[in-house]
């Protein structure tokens, strides 16, 4: 499971609070410019909830955001983190915030609340929460709000997948799979009902229905003109998680839905590829970075 090595979020939250929207410039709480070691300028702005009248413990209501200093009309990347959808927070992606900044990528990391404390479709809601938020206001931070991609790494990776395949939970918001440029889902499972994931994870998450573990599952929601997709796995991924990844590619390519690429990255465990994506030179990095100039660029 994703999350092995980070430390556990507290897993109290308040399920009944409205999903709306706050105005951002009244949640600068802390911004800050860090330079990067080739000079590159990346401003941090912490904690803006993107839920109004929220106030979920643990800020699971919060985004951070990583903007390239100066620069205006640039990509956007939501990033949803992993954890099994148990554990884990926006905190741990300051590396691969920075990481993407630098690139030219305004990079917004999303909390959401977790199980126990929630589960299905909790989790998808906030994410979606948080997407329609950065549509809304990420102008006001330089990003261009028709050039967001949504990224992620194992159960964040799920959720992004989950939100352009499932359109029910950004139609909430107005917004459908047409309004993601494109999504890389990293190391991520997309068959909810089968091994390594909901038979094999407490019931918390997804409860004991197998009907809901199907209708949970991006698998089952495929269909032609979904956006750009770029699928990265690691090759020490569990054997389960890389056939899945395999057979998803496969899927998606047969409902219609190009382009659809598939990469493995070599010598990665499944927390490997995570941890090392902050680092300059990084291949699943630079992959994501690529993709995203080039479907920006049109040349996808």
């Amino acid at each position: 499971m994703a999350g092995i090595l980070s430390r556990r979020a507290r897993l109290r939250s308040d399920a009944s609070a409205p999903h709306a929207y706050n105005r951002p410039m009244l949640y600068l709480l802390a911004a800050l410019t860090l330079v990067a070691a080739d000079g590159s300028p990346v401003k941090i702005v912490n904690n803006i909830p993107y839920i109004t009248g929220a106030h979920y413990p643990s800020d699971h209501d919060k985004l951070d955001l990583y903007l390239p200093e100066g620069k205006t009309g640039v990509p956007v990347i939501v990033w949803i983190h992993g954890g099994a959808l148990t554990q884990d927070d926006k905190n741990l992606e300051v590396g691969t915030g920075k990481r993407f900044a630098q690139a030219g990528i305004a990079t917004a990391t999303v909390n959401y609340r977790l199980s126990p404390a929630v589960s299905h479709p909790a989790h998808v809601e906030d994410a979606a929460a948080s997407f329609a938020w950065v549509k809304r206001y990420i102008a006001e931070y330089g990003g261009d709000p028709d050039r967001v991609f949504l990224v992620g790494h194992s159960a964040g990776a799920y959720l992004a997948h989950l939100l352009v395949t499932d359109e029910r939970y950004l139609k909430k918001h107005g917004l459908s799979a047409r309004d993601v440029r494109g999504v890389v889902p990293i190391s991520a499972f997309f068959w909810v009902e089968k091994e390594g994931v909901a038979p094999d994870r407490p019931k918390s998450v997804w409860g004991t229905d197998e009907k809901v573990w199907v209708d949970a599952s991006p698998a089952h929601h495929l269909r032609a003109n979904l956006p750009p997709t770029l699928i990265i796995y690691a090759d020490r991924d569990e054997p389960w998680r890389r056939q899945q990844n395999v057979d998803m590619a496969q899927a998606l390519k047969a409902a219609g839905s190009p382009p659809v690429d598939l990469v493995q990255i070599a010598d990665r465990t499944h927390m490997g590829i995570w941890r090392a994506m902050a680092a300059d030179g990084d291949p699943t990095s630079n992959r994501v970075i690529a993709f995203v100039i080039a479907t920006d660029s049109g040349r996808r």
